[in-house]
């Protein structure tokens, strides 16, 4: 079973990847603020995207700055997307069954119908 923490990492990669699918010539600062991370933890896992084969760095030839990067998505990065897209669907599922248990349970101890 994945620690919280890898479950956190691997949430951030996630949203990560998400977001350049749409968005590739977002600033590391921009990811940053879209995922509720630092701008060095971003700048981090965007790197180790890159190194790991998931992410390629292009120039984004519409921006005026020439520095700028866009980041695309390899075909390995669009086979992890799927894989963190599955594991995320299913963390959720898991939290939200046992939000709705706890809600029912709570509900029950206070005497509230759900109908009401």
């Amino acid at each position: 079973m994945a620690s919280r923490r890898e479950e956190q990492q691997e949430d951030i990669r996630f949203r990560v990847l998400r977001l350049l699918t749409d968005n590739p010539q977002m600033s590391t600062r921009d990811i940053a603020n879209a995922v509720g991370i630092s701008n060095g933890a971003a700048f981090y896992c965007l790197s180790a995207l890159v190194e790991k084969g998931l992410l390629k760095l292009g120039n984004f030839t519409a921006s005026t700055h020439k520095g700028r990067y866009a980041y695309i998505l390899t075909p390995r990065g669009i086979r992890e997307k799927g894989v963190l897209t599955a594991n995320f669907l299913k963390r959720k599922r898991n939290e939200y069954d046992a939000l709705r248990r706890e809600i029912a349970a709570l509900e029950d101890e206070v005497g509230i119908s759900v109908d009401e």
